[in-house]
């Protein structure tokens, strides 16, 4: 995971048998590599949380060395979206903790009556058939979170949070059951943090908002018009909101606007939320105008003119969670939706979490190691980079981590050179 490669291990055996060493040992310290089924029987006894302490300690260090402030979106507070995905799914193989949907008997997934429906809403099914007119797909998923800053290509990934069944539900686990679970955990591992919770439409509900405040958390969430229709009358019945529009270089218009103050929904005990709402307007060479982007947002923040482009780029940096870390870890070499190994216990989130801080390592380097960002500097792209780390481990035994680099920077200063001129070809 950490080099990208399913087949490191056996690279690295060969190696042990030539050299009685190799790159496991030297730069991880591993004195002995087990046989893949022990691995697995290994890693699927580790409890997940375990592997939690090193996510507290990268941010820790991050803290230390000044790294994390330039992440600061307001002084003092770091905007940590939340999102879910999926890293497995397969028809045959599941366990106790698995989430089951069942499929229709066109093999079509049943959908929830309302696309802002909770999974949690959907009660597990029962009686599960594997037959071709009505079956079960079982799969893994995991809410993550992380800290990003909309300038900074970097994303710092927290502890996440499994999606799991367990024993006794009558109905799934899901994003917001899994939040409610992992928003106090942030806490208490990160006390003195200032977070700033963002999310899709899925959070701003009255339920997820008093979590967050509970938690002492400040929090930016999309709010939809059509899953808001109280919020939206309320918002209509003013001929307008305060706000302003500027133009960029590029002749593209950006419009804010907000209101202070109002309810989230018409009950009795409705939270009072803040509301701002962005659009980036475009006119083609006739003079007619487009919009290519809007948004809604509720938060706790009260907007004003001078905080409101800061609280709309810190909303539309949701996007980073899915973009920079889901699309990275899924389709940049990282695999994580390949099946190494379901097991009967934490196998199979374990090795998603391995992932992660192999993923997490590689992020830090970029943002903090000057011969690594030298190396992305040389090979151009992160696929080029580990292809070519690939092929020098599997031929050469390094003391660290840091002579790995600077063998990466400057190969031709290590490999032998033939003193000799080349051969003068012959026109005979």
């Amino acid at each position: 995971m950490y080099f990208q490669d399913a087949s490191i291990l056996q690279f690295q055996k060969r190696l042990e048998l030539k050299h009685h060493t190799s790159n496991l040992k030297t730069m991880f310290g591993i004195q002995s590599i087990p046989e893949p089924t022990q691995l697995r029987d290994m890693i699927d006894a580790v409890d997940g949380k375990q592997l939690g302490g090193f996510f507290k300690e990268t941010v820790g260090r991050l803290q230390r060395g000044k790294h994390l402030e330039q992440y600061q979106l307001f002084p003092g507070l770091y905007y940590c979206p939340l999102d879910g995905t999926q890293y497995f799914s397969s028809k045959s193989i599941s366990g106790a903790h698995c989430l089951r949907t069942k499929e229709s008997k066109k093999g079509r997934k049943k959908k929830q009556q309302n696309e802002s429906e909770c999974e949690c809403e959907v009660e597990l099914p029962t009686g599960e058939s594997n037959n071709e007119e009505e079956g079960v797909t079982y799969s893994h998923k995991v809410l993550q979170a992380g800290i990003m800053h909309p300038d900074m290509r970097q994303v710092i990934p927290l502890m996440p949070e499994e999606i799991r069944n367990t024993d006794g539900q009558t109905k799934q686990d899901c994003e917001v059951n899994a939040a409610k679970r992992l928003l106090p955990k942030l806490r208490h591992t990160h006390p003195r943090l200032g977070m700033i919770v963002g999310g899709d439409d899925l959070y701003s509900r009255q339920p997820m908002i008093e979590t967050v405040k509970a938690q002492r958390m400040h929090y930016i969430f999309v709010a939809k018009p059509e899953s808001h229709p109280y919020l939206s009358e309320w918002l209509a019945a003013y001929p307008r909101l305060p706000g302003y529009s500027e133009t960029d270089k590029k002749g593209v218009q950006h419009r804010y606007e907000w209101m202070n103050d109002v309810p989230l929904h018409g009950g009795a005990q409705a939270i009072r939320v803040n509301f701002l709402r962005y659009a980036m307007v475009k006119t083609d060479s006739e003079g007619r105008e487009k919009i290519v982007y809007r948004n809604d947002w509720v938060t706790d923040f009260e907007v004003t003119q001078g905080n409101v482009k800061t609280l709309v780029r810190g909303g539309r940096c949701r996007w980073k969670i899915e973009n920079e870390c889901f699309n990275t870890l899924k389709n940049q070499g990282y695999s994580i939706e390949h099946n190494y190994g379901h097991g009967e216990n934490n196998l199979c989130f374990n090795f998603y979490l391995l992932t992660l801080i192999a993923f997490t390592f590689h992020q830090i380097f970029e943002l903090t190691d000057i011969a690594f960002q030298a190396c992305r500097k040389r090979f151009g792209s992160k696929r080029c980079l580990w292809e070519n780390a690939r092929i020098t481990l599997r031929f050469f035994v390094f003391d660290c981590w840091e002579h790995f680099l600077e063998f990466l920077l400057n190969a031709e200063d290590y490999l032998p050179h033939d003193p000799r001129p080349p051969p003068v070809a012959s026109l005979a």
